[in-house]
């Protein structure tokens, strides 16, 4: 039986996503510097405590980021003394600042070529623990689907997203492949679910987990060539 549907992780398996989150989180604590001057220099630690509290009394935000950082952000403004309706509006503009910065990642050359040769053939989906947005990066038209741990209120390594996106995708496992970067998240997640798991590991990492991923790539780029071998 070929393959008729590959996910896609998103964070480290399209572009880098670290330099992004640490850009992103300057340009939040700029905003807030100049338009939520009651918070004052406010540490990270601070916001971590905060974060914390609110994981332990809700731990379904664990994988729920955005409504954890509004969440965060609103109980930093409440704290700092802003009545709530204008905690609750600050707290949401500065959201919005740390997203738009979020999603002003550098794809990896190789994937939108990558993505055009497999969209003609495959059905694709995203399945993702982030809050980045195909849509926001233009990415949208070669996916059919994008799940977020967010929306489902579940995240890998939890086969849940990955029978869902099955099921969206019309195909039985033994037609999907899953490719991402991440040992447990990616590939023993997708493996749990029955589906087989592509590694990306562009850095040549050696393989430190149990199990082991169904095939591994340096590029994206080997994708084409690499799926009907694993028909």
């Amino acid at each position: 039986m070929s393959i008729k549907l590959i996910t896609f992780d998103l964070d480290d398996t399209l572009w880098h996503t670290a330099p992004v989150i640490v850009s992103a989180e300057a340009i939040l604590r700029e905003w807030l510097a100049d338009q939520a001057p009651k918070l004052g220099p406010v540490p990270v630690e601070h916001l971590f405590q905060i974060r914390q509290r609110l994981v332990d009394a809700d731990p379904s935000l664990t994988h729920r980021i955005s409504a954890l950082r509004r969440r965060v952000l609103l109980h930093a403004m409440l704290e700092a003394g802003y009545a709530e309706g204008e905690a609750t509006s600050l707290a949401d503009k500065a959201f919005e600042v740390f997203l738009h910065a979020r999603h002003q990642v550098e794809i990896f050359p190789e994937a939108q070529p990558a993505l055009e040769i497999l969209c003609q053939r495959y059905t694709l989906g995203v399945v993702t623990n982030g809050n980045a947005d195909v849509r926001r990066l233009g990415l949208a038209d070669f996916f059919t689907f994008a799940l977020c741990a967010e929306d489902l209120g579940i995240g890998k390594p939890d086969p849940q997203p990955f029978l869902e996106a099955m099921r969206l995708g019309g195909a039985a496992a033994h037609e999907s492949v899953h490719i991402g970067d991440h040992p447990s998240d990616d590939i023993a997640g997708a493996q749990k679910a029955g589906m087989k798991a592509i590694w990306y590991n562009p850095q040549g990492k050696p393989w430190a987990a149990e199990g082991k991923p169904d095939a591994e790539v340096a590029s994206l780029a080997e994708l084409p060539a690499l799926l009907p071998q694993l028909a």
